[in-house]
């Protein structure tokens, strides 16, 4: 793929132009600017057929060559991983991940997540990938996700039939998720929909409410929220619906309502101490819903220990 810059681009740095692109390119999706930084520096994105520095400055009418595409890589297997399996049939899985492992591999980690897991007890599942071909974005199965500090309820797909329904049904939106958050502060609404756009911050870290002058794709974002019980005066449990799937979605809009996520630092607001018995964030994938081949489908996710311990903490 080659990407000519045109003058709204030059002059910035090639590894945050290609960020910014990935955000409208769909054969790009899904790619960090950190992805971008060490594909330049193996020299897989050229610049005038000549390689660079991700900070290189770029000039009107350079010529970026981006070869990222095509590559097959080998999963590694890894029977090491265990599995909570909520259910499964010829189709699909329903799995409880646990918070601090990430769904699929990528450039920093090729054997210690879920589909990692995954292949060494279904090895069929490897066979399972959608169009997005970069080694290092190997995700077989997976038709959607959840944050590396999300624990919960995550589906997978066995065979290409399910795979391609699953991915069909989270683009139109007919799959219910329920999240439960233990939140700071109780909203005076308690129940209500959450409707801010959302677009990624500068540095492409994390995403950001969009407003007049956010300079990265604005992207719609619509969050359902109630809140189940008053923990103290302080704490809230809320339950969380998204009708959208952006990425961090859930954790800034409930930042951006002043009710950031218990553990949560990288959306914390500041007037929010450190939570110190939290050591990642409350977030929970509690329950899911959906219609799969005629069949009616609901499962529910027990909420993890240390999930529990800060809710047990705070009730007291």
């Amino acid at each position: 793929m080659d990407l000519i810059i045109e003058e709204h681009n030059a002059n910035k740095r090639l590894d945050k132009i290609l960020a910014n692109f990935s955000l409208t390119e769909e054969t790009l999706t899904g790619l960090s600017r950190g992805d971008f930084i060490r594909a330049i520096k193996e020299g897989k994105i050229l610049v005038n057929d000549k390689i660079v520095k991700p900070s290189y400055k770029t000039a009107l009418d350079d010529k970026i060559e981006i070869n990222l595409i095509k590559k097959e890589e080998i999963l590694i297997s890894n029977d090491k991983i265990k599995l909570d399996v909520i259910f499964k049939n010829d189709d699909f899985l329903v799995i409880n991940k646990p918070a601090g492992i990430q769904v699929h591999p990528d450039f920093n980690e090729k054997e210690n997540t879920i589909v990692n897991g995954l292949i060494a007890t279904y090895p069929e599942i490897a066979k399972l990938k959608d169009d997005h071909t970069y080694s290092f974005q190997s995700r077989p199965g997976i038709v959607h996700r959840l944050d590396k500090e999300t624990s919960g309820i995550l589906i997978i797909a066995k065979n290409i039939k399910s795979f391609l329904e699953f991915k069909t049904m989270f683009k139109e939106k007919t799959i219910a998720k329920k999240y439960l958050a233990i939140s700071y502060g109780i909203p005076l609404e308690r129940k209500g929909t959450i409707d801010k756009p959302l677009a990624r911050t500068t540095n492409y870290r994390k995403q950001t409410i969009a407003g007049k002058r956010t300079k990265t794709k604005i992207r719609e974002a619509l969050t359902n929220y109630e809140v189940i019980k008053d923990l103290g005066e302080n704490f809230s449990l809320i339950e969380v619906s998204p009708q959208t799937g952006r990425t961090h979605q859930i954790r800034v809009h409930l930042s951006a309502i002043g009710h950031p996520i218990v553990g949560d630092n990288l959306y914390r607001k500041k007037n929010y101490e450190k939570f110190e018995g939290a050591t990642r964030h409350m977030l929970h994938a509690s329950q899911i819903e959906f219609t799969l081949f005629g069949e009616k489908f609901n499962f529910t996710a027990p909420l993890p220990k240390d999930f529990e311990a800060v809710l047990e903490t705070l009730s007291v």
